[in-house]
């Protein structure tokens, strides 16, 4: 994309036109200066993490590939959860690996099996195993089925054959989607058992 020379004494504004400085206000003049700065530093900060997130994730494997090698052992795959402590016991870092999870087209299967069902049971007295059921095929703000919700339907201690029948396609119907590796950093909190994260977002960030 090619960038538009901009005259000096001048700026462009949100609608792409040029204004000469000496026509731009001076409140608008000091946001603009707060915006640029705080955004200048927040790119700093973005790539320190992005480097550091790098050279964490290839320390955290270096190290573990040297722990196995002790044993004679290589290991042939990454994956897998880790957790390193301090030698105090103070700090520990958590690699976790956390998996997407998704249904496949035997799901649809599933689903009509449970509505067989419920069209039984709504003229029954169990309106509180209906309204769960339902809950657990609410889809979220995105549009998606909640995955953890369906599958929490296979706890429930139902004897239809239709409803086993569904549990087990909707086992079959899970899918490995994706999957995201993770370094979560914890201090230890004082001289108890509990952990609280050291965070790297600046939601969690303190001030």
């Amino acid at each position: 994309m090619n960038q538009i020379a901009i005259p000096d004494g001048y700026r462009m504004n949100a609608q792409g036109y040029l204004v000469h400085e000496s026509l731009i206000k001076p409140i608008d003049q000091a946001r603009d200066k707060l915006v640029l700065e705080l955004v200048e530093k927040a790119k700093v900060i973005s790539q320190l993490l992005a480097e550091f997130k790098g050279s964490a994730f290839g320390d955290v494997a270096a190290f573990v590939d040297m722990s196995v090698e002790e044993y004679g052992v290589k290991r042939r795959g990454t994956k897998g959860n880790i957790s390193l402590q301090s030698f105090d016991g103070r700090y520990m870092i958590k690699k976790a690996v956390q998996e997407t999870i998704q249904f496949d087209e035997r799901f649809i299967a599933a689903k009509e099996l449970i509505d067989q069902c419920l069209v039984e049971w709504t003229e029954g007295a169990r309106p509180e195993i209906v309204a769960l059921v339902n809950d657990a095929f609410r889809t979220d703000t995105n549009g998606q089925i909640r995955v953890a919700r369906v599958l929490a339907l296979r706890r429930l201690n139902i004897t239809d054959e239709r409803w086993q029948k569904a549990m087990q396609i909707i086992g079959e119907a899970c899918q490995v989607a994706g999957s995201k590796d993770y370094i979560r950093l914890y201090q230890r909190v004082g001289d108890s058992d509990q952990w609280e994260a050291i965070p790297l977002d600046i939601a969690g960030a303190r001030v």
